[in-house]
């Protein structure tokens, strides 16, 4: 974990209230679904925003504006500059052994899937993605998943594009038959998924966070192997790990 010093590259928005930042700075991201935490100027509190992409200069975030500090960050730009931890938390396993992989994502948890879908692709590896939202206002990254030659399927909760209803509606309607999961959305889609699909996975867990890098053990989350800080061990955690309740 470093604490650095990033400049706005670029601050768009990409969907009715969801906004991409890409930030230049020294970057050592290793596992796609690592995050940041940033420092919003005028707030004490960090904002905790899982990482979309990365060069060997820069890093993308994809944020939804859900309160003032995101508001804030929303009208920040190019040429101003950030105070940020990262890398953080413990990501997706690309190297996981699948053949057959899908990639599940809902909502705001679609960003970082774009990054794994990159990294399982330079393993010669070709995932099948499956994107979830409430309406089509919402959808986001479609033409980045598609950019990258994969096939990509959309649900949607009010029926306005793609199938009507969840994501693993549209993967049943559609016939996909994966041998592998990663998935990253809100916690009852996550449940439903893990409970829902016979094949291995893992989920990428969303949690409210104080310090980020484990100090504080707010942000734990029971499992088979005992009490584990998501911000740490996770956010990613394979599927057999997990106790839901």
């Amino acid at each position: 974990m470093m604490q650095n010093i990033y400049k706005i590259l670029e601050n768009r928005e990409i969907a009715s209230g969801t906004m991409s930042m890409r930030l230049e700075g020294e970057v050592d991201f290793y596992r796609p679904g690592q995050f940041v935490n940033i420092a919003v100027p005028g707030f004490t509190l960090r904002r905790p925003i899982s990482v979309c992409d990365w060069d060997d200069r820069s890093f993308t975030i994809v944020y939804a504006v859900v309160g003032d500090g995101t508001e804030r960050m929303s009208r920040m730009l190019p040429g101003e500059s950030l105070d940020i931890l990262a890398p953080l938390g413990t990501g997706f396993d690309p190297d996981a052994g699948a053949e057959r992989p899908v990639l599940l994502g809902g909502g705001v948890g679609c960003p970082p899937l774009y990054g794994l879908a990159r990294r399982l692709l330079e393993r010669g590896v070709r995932p099948t993605v499956v994107l979830g939202f409430n309406s089509a206002e919402k959808m986001m990254l479609l033409d980045e998943f598609r950019a990258l030659g994969l096939d990509v399927y959309v649900a949607t909760l009010d029926g306005s594009y793609g199938t009507k209803g969840f994501v693993t509606d549209a993967m049943r309607l559609n016939g996909l038959d994966p041998d592998y999961f990663y998935a990253c959305g809100p916690t009852p889609m996550l449940r439903a998924v893990c409970l829902g699909l016979g094949i291995p996975g893992e989920v990428s867990l969303e949690a409210r966070m104080g310090c980020g890098f484990g100090a504080c053990v707010c942000c734990s989350v029971e499992t088979v192997g005992g009490s584990k800080r998501i911000c740490m061990e996770g956010p990613a955690f394979r599927k057999e790990e997990l106790i839901w309740k």
